[in-house]
């Protein structure tokens, strides 16, 4: 099959833990150990989370006293690319031995006219007292708004249309690489009035890019793994209980958190729902365990996917293939 994996932000960098490079690459050696037997029976793209790592290389470019002026949160996103890219480029490297992996610096279209650069609402950075708020406002046109006691930049968080390099990461999976790619949702550009490329300053949802990536890529299956065995009904309450199946409809009826599991469904859901494909939700100790079947939340478009249905992964696979006119490897 052809996976896209959305790796978390906890599998570079778990709650409480300093954001320490030895410590990141350590938990980055621990994932791809999970993931490598996958990429040896299967077409493989990574996607990854920058969270943590844009919001301290964010704070250095701020109190940097040789810079006139902050780096641009899109170039902040491309060193952060850069970064988490080579230590999954060097583990894949070294836990697949023989096996071409390439780390690509990627960039996703966003539209310029997107409702959510008028409302913007992602926080980015450090926080500041009022006066320190309103005074970045005055001198770099940042865009401030109050966190609790204190306030910190918001930028907009518009939706992910394509991510540029698409076709060079198709032809890549073509010639047998695992390919790591569109990291923290990607470096956000638009086309501006020249038809020109063009960074701005925006938070794209990873999660949300990586379901773009795997419609266009035709993946069969969308792995999105986080720090939690599945998604929850009834989060936080006495009667919450995993959701082991379910289809698009189904979840879409659940009202999930917008800051945190939200934005995981709805990524699921529409690529089941345009593809007629397979999604997960679960954690990384899981990966191998969800694509059998056996563990995460598992959506298709009729909520049936092995265990008690009697559709394995691989009849369901078969169905749909043969539905389409191709014929299931």
């Amino acid at each position: 099959m052809r996976i896209v994996i959305a790796l978390g932000g906890n599998a570079l960098l778990r709650r409480g833990e300093k954001p320490d490079a030895a410590t990141q690459i350590a938990n980055v050696e621990a994932a791809i150990k999970q993931l490598a037997p996958l990429a040896e029976e299967h077409e493989v793209v990574i996607t990854h989370g920058n969270g943590p790592q844009v919001g301290v290389l964010a704070l250095q470019s701020a109190n940097d006293t040789n810079l006139s002026a902050p780096y641009a949160f899109d170039t902040l996103g491309a060193q952060t690319q850069g970064m988490i890219g080579y230590w999954l480029l060097q583990s894949l490297q070294n836990n697949l031995p023989g096996r071409q992996v390439a780390a690509l610096v990627n960039q996703t279209l966003v539209l310029a006219g997107d409702p959510a650069f008028d409302n913007p609402t992602k926080f980015v950075g450090q926080v500041y007292n009022q006066e320190e708020a309103r005074r970045l406002e005055v001198e770099r046109g940042w865009k401030m708004k109050a966190d609790g006691d204190y306030f910190r930049r918001v930028v907009g968080s518009p939706w992910p249309q394509r991510v540029v390099e698409t076709r060079l990461i198709r032809r890549m999976l073509e010639v047998g690489a695992v390919v790591v790619c569109a990291g923290g949702g990607g470096i956000p550009v638009i086309r501006n009035d020249k038809g020109k490329l063009e960074g701005i300053e925006a938070v794209v949802d990873k999660d949300l890019t990586a379901a773009v990536l795997a419609e266009h890529l035709e993946a069969d299956f969308l792995m999105i793994l986080t720090d939690v065995p599945a998604v929850m009904e009834n989060f936080g309450k006495p009667d919450q209980k995993e959701i082991h199946r379910s289809s698009p409809h189904a979840m879409r009826q659940g009202g999930f958190p917008a800051g945190s599991m939200g934005p995981k469904v709805e990524a699921a859901c529409r690529f089941v729902e345009l593809t007629g494909d397979v999604a997960a939700i679960g954690q990384l100790a899981d990966a191998q365990k969800i694509i059998e079947g056996e563990a995460g939340t598992i959506i298709t478009p009729g909520g049936n996917y092995g265990g008690s249905d009697d559709i394995t992964p691989h009849s369901y696979k078969s169905m749909h293939m043969t539905e389409v006119g191709y014929v299931a490897a």
